[in-house]
């Protein structure tokens, strides 16, 4: 048995899930439960809350974080919520961990502490501006005489702690997906450590807990890839192995550039509101970045756990695109839903909506489930995201249509006066139609529409009109028989007395 992999996700509290932290979890997911377990190495996925900066934390945030990654299909073996041997798993509740680490480094002449104010910092950054020289720390603080700090700190000096970077040499961060990357220590800042409040940085924080909780494999996103030398030199200094290190491929914009709300969603959740399925966004994030073939699109998690690698990540960045997502969420809709699985995840939206009753999204058995699933099975091939339901479905579920302009009820190259005595002429042979029978009912108004000396698509559209209140719907003798014969009576006989009033009008008949 080769030594196990741990991976982690970390995400802070501080605001919804973007998509791209979603990719970053679902790689080291399927790292640790798929490609660990095909070569027989252990596998977990780790679940951290990086919740120490406590100025962004977002109340609920930790929650919403933990739900939209269930949802999206994604379980971990040790996290805030389920425990594991290395816990605590919230970071605010091991600042004592951090504390110490801190003050091992000062005590061993590797971190130092700084008493520069906020104003001294601010003024510092200003005269590197004006002098067009790269932000940064200068050290002011490092070589402090020791009897100086100590006189400081007994005041009651606020101080931050800073790690002492190597002035002179290299450091090389050996990517997984990039190969080596050289920087020269001496560009490299002296990065504050611990914070005056006593809470950690990221910096510190993630390399004592990586460390605690035996995490192998770092997958994270390619914007720290400038902080890897930084936690390189950290876990020389304490003299631990540091982990491997993979930084995922950036997700653009369409156009270039980053990913931000300009553009549409870039959350989780809002995904989610807007009804698109897990497994296909699963499905398509796994593929803005990893490949298996070049070719294969469809992805079920299963596929995925069977077939990702890591050596097939594409370091190269990826460009979200909006049209493809829909195209694979309307396809998951359209091929890998059965119609009882589509019914019941549209019910969340038609509650929303009014258009069913609430206990009806819990219930299985309840009958509105039954009352949707013939709509949901006939509009299945044209709904691109469960958010469309609502709208999609409301004339099969509703007892009135909403009002509509009785002009739609009147073709081209007809009158409303022609179309009322069509209309009138399908209101009679309505209560005698078999609606159930497809085949029969358009056999009928087939004939119907000859009496009438009327195309059949002249008298068709009208009878759509009246029935679903629109000039688009699926077939339209499948629609009159979901919609069912009373209703059709009745809503063709609303038509009617629209067009009577139409047709009463001479300007407009």
């Amino acid at each position: 048995m080769s030594s196990p992999v741990r991976v982690r996700f970390a995400p802070s509290p501080t605001g919804l899930l973007h998509v791209g932290g979603a990719r970053t979890a679902l790689f080291n997911w399927l790292l640790a439960h798929g490609q660990a377990s095909r070569e027989e190495r252990e596998g977990a996925f780790v679940l951290r809350i990086e919740d120490t900066d406590r100025n962004r934390l977002v109340e609920g945030a930790e929650a919403g974080i933990l739900d939209v990654l269930g949802w999206f299909g994604l379980t971990w073996d040790e996290g805030p919520d389920v425990g594991g041997p290395y816990g605590p798993y919230r970071q605010s509740e091991r600042t004592a961990l951090y504390r110490e680490a801190a003050e091992r480094l000062v005590a061993e002449g590797k971190a130092y502490h700084c008493f520069c104010s906020p104003e001294r910092l601010q003024r510092l950054r200003e005269e590197q501006s004006a002098r067009k020289e790269p932000p940064g720390y200068d050290r002011h603080c490092r070589d402090l005489p020791a009897e100086t700090v100590a006189a400081n700190l007994a005041q009651g000096l606020p101080s931050v702690i800073r790690f002492k970077m190597p002035r002179t040499g290299e450091t090389i961060v050996r990517d997984l997906l990039r190969g080596p990357i050289t920087y020269q220590n001496v560009t490299l800042e002296d990065l504050v450590l611990l914070k005056s409040d006593g809470y950690p940085t990221y910096h510190l924080a993630n390399v004592v807990d990586d460390r605690a909780m035996r995490i192998s494999h770092i997958l994270r996103g390619e914007e720290w890839i400038p902080t890897a030398p930084v936690h390189l030199q950290l876990y020389a200094a304490f003299g631990w192995e540091p982990p491997a290190y993979a930084h995922m491929p950036l997700i653009l914009a369409p156009g270039g550039g980053k990913l931000s709300k300009r553009h549409g969603s870039t959350s989780m959740e809002e995904f989610r509101a807007q009804g698109y399925l897990p497994e296909a966004l699963m499905n398509y994030l796994a593929l803005l970045g990893w490949s298996y073939d070049g070719t294969t699109e469809i992805f079920s998690k299963q596929d995925l756990l069977d077939k990702f690698t890591l050596e097939r990540v594409n370091p190269s960045p990826g460009t979200f695109d909006y049209a493809k997502l829909t195209w694979f969420n309307a396809y998951y809709i359209n091929h890998i839903l059965t119609p009882e699985d589509l019914t019941a995840r549209l019910m969340p939206f038609l509650a929303e909506a009014g258009l069913v009753d609430p206990a009806a999204v819990a219930d299985a058995g309840h009958p509105d489930r039954a009352r949707v699933r013939p709509a949901a099975t006939l509009l299945k091939d044209r709904l691109e995201t469960l958010a469309q339901g609502p709208d999609m479905l409301g004339y099969f579920l509703t007892e009135d249509l909403p009002p509509y302009d009785a002009a739609l009820l009147v073709p081209k190259k007809m009158t409303a006066a022609e179309v009322l005595t069509a209309l009138e002429a399908v209101a009679r042979m309505l209560p005698e139609a078999d609606l159930n029978d497809e085949a029969a009912s358009e056999a009928r108004f087939r004939a119907l529409a000859d009496e009438l000396g009327l195309k059949a698509g002249q008298l068709f559209m009208p009878i759509r009109v009246a029935v679903t209140g629109r000039t688009q719907s699926p077939g339209l003798f499948e629609t009159m028989r979901v919609i069912g014969a009373r209703r059709c009576v009745e809503r063709v006989d609303r038509a009617i007395a629209a067009l009577r009033a139409v047709a009463a009008d001479p300007a407009t008949a």
